[in-house]
């Protein structure tokens, strides 16, 4: 996101009531390396990339740049958070916009932690850009993924098909500043 200037970027770290959300350091390299590389967390993207190669590829400090969240639980990583504008997206409705992804550890399903991190970068993200629309993609089949879309007020805009799957694009509308 280039409109995120030095006083923007990076944020100091953002506290929920169980997590942090802060920017990836060399200690998380080998839990980037677990979720890159896990079947389970990359059933609805594609399927995971190995984990040789990853482990040659993956500089020792993960990449830094404005929108990416890791998220901690505990000192350790658990997930990440991605908010990047969508330049080239594979659907017009998207093109422009800021797309919220997200990427958990298998260990850390079913506690509420993604709905968590995800309130919480969003909340920053509207009082960073004010008036800015959020989308989603997801696969029609990842039905947790629906169901948090739907939790953090994502609406549906449409179904398409993509990857050889039924994808669903969701937008957050624009949240207006209060005086």
């Amino acid at each position: 996101m280039t409109e995120l200037g030095p006083d923007a970027w990076p944020p100091a770290p953002i506290r929920t009531e169980r997590l942090v959300l802060r920017e990836p350091e060399a200690r998380d390299r080998a839990a980037f390396i677990e979720l890159l590389g896990s079947p389970e967390v990359h059933t609805y993207l594609g399927g995971p990339r190995p984990r040789d190669e990853l482990e040659r590829e993956m500089p020792g400090s993960p990449e830094r740049w404005p929108g990416n969240f890791v998220v901690d639980l505990d000192g350790a990583m658990i997930g990440q958070i991605l908010l990047r504008r969508a330049t080239e997206h594979r659907h017009p409705v998207a093109a422009g916009k800021v797309d919220l992804g997200y990427l958990f550890l298998p260990r850390a399903w079913g506690y509420g932690y993604a709905a968590e991190a995800c309130a919480a970068a969003l909340d920053w993200f509207d009082g960073v850009l004010p008036g800015e629309s959020v989308v989603l993609t997801t696969q029609t089949a990842n039905v947790r993924s629906m169901r948090l879309a739907a939790k953090l007020g994502f609406t549906e805009v449409e179904r398409f098909r993509a990857w050889d799957a039924e994808q669903w694009l969701g937008l957050r509308p624009p949240v207006t500043p209060t005086d």
